[in-house]
Formats: structure tokens, sequence, C-alpha cells
């Protein structure tokens, strides 16, 4: 099983910024698509960005251009996933995931949804003010 755990949320002001992190101890992500996804109470786990097996990029129209997705691969050949979040808004103030599939996601190519991913990690807040 693939273990994810994500990193580097916080408190921030609207119109800063964050980097969060996403580790999976022991894998490297080789065979795997990634996302992130984030998610409020009460409200549907949506996806923030994805990158899929041959490192396509797509994000969701609402952080388009102020959000970062990257894929960097270390001195192990284990990599970390990062997203990195500028120009901030309130409504940005989620829980944020780091999800894995192994090969393509579930209705690949279509944008994901919750169903489409099948690891997760624990999450780590958001929050603007």
């Amino acid at each position: 099983d693939v273990q994810l755990v994500e990193s580097g949320g916080g408190s921030v002001q609207a119109g800063g910024s964050l980097r969060l992190s996403c580790e999976a101890p022991g894998h490297t992500y080789s065979d795997y698509s990634m996302a992130w996804f984030r998610q409020t109470s009460g409200r549907e786990r949506e996806a923030v960005g994805t990158i899929d097996l041959a490192g396509t990029i797509t994000y969701a129209d609402s952080v388009k251009g102020r959000f970062t997705i990257t894929l960097s691969k270390g001195n192990d050949a284990r990599r970390t996933l990062y997203l990195e979040m500028n120009n901030l808004k309130p409504e940005d103030s989620r829980m944020y995931y780091c999800a894995a599939e192994p090969g393509v996601w579930v209705g690949y190519p279509a944008f994901p949804s919750r169903l489409s991913f099948g690891y997760w990690g624990q999450g780590t807040q958001v929050t603007v003010s």
C-alpha cells in the first residue's frame, strides 16, 4: 500500500502564499497518477489539480494562474509532490489532500472526482483570513 503524508498547511493572510508537500515514504510514484484535492466541511472533496503518467498537469478553473503543481525527484529516486499556492483567497480555506492511483485515475482523462483515486493522505489544513 502507498501511504501519503502531506505537510505545509497553515494560516496565512489573503494574498499570501503557501507550499504543500506530499511524500510517500519508500515509494517513487513512478507508476502512479497524482492529484491534489481539497474539501471543506459539508462539501464534496474536489480536485485542485492532477498530474498524469506523462507528466501532464491540469488545474481546476478556480485555481488556474494561482496554484502550481510540481513533482520533484530526490537523490534517492523518491519524488515529492508539491502544491504551490499564491494569491490565496479566503475561499481557498480548506483541508487539502494528496491522492495517488496506480496507472491512470478512474475516469481518465476526465477531471477526477474523489472516486477516481484510491490512496489518500491524512490532509493538511489551509486557512486564509
